[in-house]
């Protein structure tokens, strides 16, 4: 039975598949983002998130972990410099997988993996975060309102 057992395996060995996936990891750390087919890049987004996640707090033991899992130092390197920096407010969603159609060759659904934060496309569009806050009690304006009419009936009488 294979209760609990929810990983994709990816048709490979453990170690083999660890190597592609830190692989994959750092060319989508370099280039912010890559084409892949659909099951690589949920894997990849599994693989990845946590370590982006990791890279927004800038300590020793979470450099070496991440290091452990990606293996190069130059992607180290730029995730902890670079892409932390542009997502350190956004408390998740890292990444972003787009369907791209069918592999002509073998007919493998394919996908774009990219980085959120890097595509200007989308993130053009989006209105910039208002820094106001509405609060649920009234707030100010109704309240500087109810002044002003009892005034005016007070010198109508």
């Amino acid at each position: 039975m294979r209760h609990g057992k929810k990983f994709n395996h990816l048709g490979r060995k453990t170690a083999h598949r660890k190597a592609m996936l830190a692989n994959m990891a750092c060319s989508l750390i370099e280039h912010k983002r890559i084409n892949t087919t659909v099951a690589k890049a949920k894997a990849l987004k599994q693989f990845v998130e946590p370590m982006i996640t990791k890279s927004k707090e800038d300590t020793t033991h979470n450099r070496r972990i991440v290091m452990a899992k990606l293996r190069q130092k130059d992607a180290v390197t730029e995730l902890f410099r670079d892409v932390a920096v542009k997502v350190g407010d956004r408390p998740g969603g890292y990444t972003r997988i787009i369907k791209l159609g069918n592999r002509l060759g073998d007919n493998a659904d394919m996908a774009m993996i990219e980085l959120v934060d890097y595509n200007e496309l989308y993130n053009a569009n989006k209105p910039q975060k208002k820094s106001t806050r509405r609060s649920r009690r009234g707030g100010s304006k109704p309240a500087a309102a109810a002044p002003v009419e009892t005034t005016a009936t007070n010198e109508e009488e």
